[in-house]
């Protein structure tokens, strides 16, 4: 279960145009160029998995030195506080960046719009089996778990994002994606919500 949970997170990151293909595309489109676009990918896929590493080796070392329940309750309550203000103030406080950016600007740019978003902390839920059998092997063996799940949930998130991306350059367009494209600001916030009470109610 929880390593389906990291596959489906990183769908559903995936196709949250916040988490980058819309800026991959967009990129692309201007620059008038698939290469453009493919070069956009990578450095943001780094940037995810740099904001997911930092949330769930966080998470594994906690989970070294709480009681399950409580590593529990303290993740879910941070969830639905993260998910009250994603809801309320997500949309004025967004992470900027030209497009001029460099590769080491949409790195930066990814990272920091994933951990504003609280990607990682939906990774929360299914860490939970991986601590308890990090905590048989102590600190050291935190990272390695924590490692594969980053690694997994990204290219699963980036495989997504990919396709997306070069689906809405060839076919779709920015005018297109402007007008028709679902906002998943609520939608986010209500994932963010819904896996902070299930983690309060397994506790």
């Amino acid at each position: 279960m929880g390593w389906l949970a990291v596959v489906g997170s990183g769908v559903f990151h995936g196709v949250n145009p916040a988490m980058g293909w819309l800026f991959a595309t967009a990129l692309g489109l201007q620059r008038g160029n698939r290469k453009a676009l493919a070069a956009a990918l990578p450095p943001l896929a780094l940037g995810h998995a740099v904001s997911i590493f930092a949330v769930t080796s966080s998470a594994l070392v906690l989970g070294l030195a709480l009681h399950a329940a409580s590593l529990k309750i303290g993740a879910g309550v941070v969830l639905l506080g993260w998910a009250a203000y994603h809801l309320r103030y997500g949309h004025r406080h967004r992470v900027r960046v030209g497009m001029t950016a460099g590769a080491a600007g949409l790195a930066l740019w990814s990272a920091a719009t994933a951990t504003v978003h609280g990607a990682g902390l939906m990774l929360v839920p299914a860490l939970m089996p991986i601590c308890g059998a990090a905590a048989k092997a102590g600190l050291a063996g935190t990272l390695g778990p924590a490692a594969l799940v980053t690694v997994v949930h990204t290219l699963v998130a980036s495989a997504t994002s990919a396709a997306i991306a070069f689906a809405a350059y060839e076919y779709l367009g920015l005018s297109m994606l402007r007008r028709g494209w679902i906002n998943f600001d609520w939608i986010w916030s209500g994932a963010l919500a819904l896996t902070g009470a299930a983690l309060l109610a397994l506790a």
